[in-house]
């Protein structure tokens, strides 16, 4: 059944799956925080759950054709690091990992700003920071936090 699944979804499949899927979460976020949809599906374990079992179908992939070991050598240097991301299937591992944790960063940056009262218009240039760059994002929204937050 498995083999069958990779056959199916190729990994520009999965890619284009990945990357037009995250995107209702984020406008969620963006657009709709408070709203009970968004705290259903951009809140829950909904959104890592799908970009968990694409980054277990391909992990699973790697392990098939015998280069799970392969991963180890990015500890080694830049070098190393550039040739895993010569594989398909470990920069397509990376970039779901990329889009699972900014996706959480994005809907912890909501929850929180809502807790603290940061304005809205920050909050959206946080979580569009987020998605595009990540840790950036964060450390902006954290940045921002600190000067425009009221606590309840």
């Amino acid at each position: 059944m498995i083999n069958n699944l990779l056959g199916i979804l190729s990994y520009e499949n999965i890619y284009l799956i990945a990357n037009c899927g995250v995107i209702p979460f984020w406008l969620l976020l963006i657009i709709l925080p408070n709203h009970g949809v968004t705290n259903f599906f951009a809140h829950s374990i909904i959104a890592p759950l799908l970009l968990a079992s694409s980054y277990g179908l391909v992990a699973y992939d790697i392990f098939l054709e015998g280069n799970i070991l392969d991963s180890f050598d990015l500890y080694r240097g830049l070098e190393d690091l550039y040739s895993i991301f010569s594989s398909e299937a470990f920069l397509l591992i990376f970039w779901l990992h990329f889009l699972s944790i900014s996706l959480f960063l994005g809907a912890w940056i909501s929850r929180d700003s809502q807790r603290y009262m940061v304005p809205r218009f920050f909050v959206i240039i946080s979580l569009i920071l987020t998605y595009f760059t990540g840790p950036v994002g964060l450390l902006i929204y954290w940045f921002i936090r600190i000067f425009f937050a009221k606590k309840n």
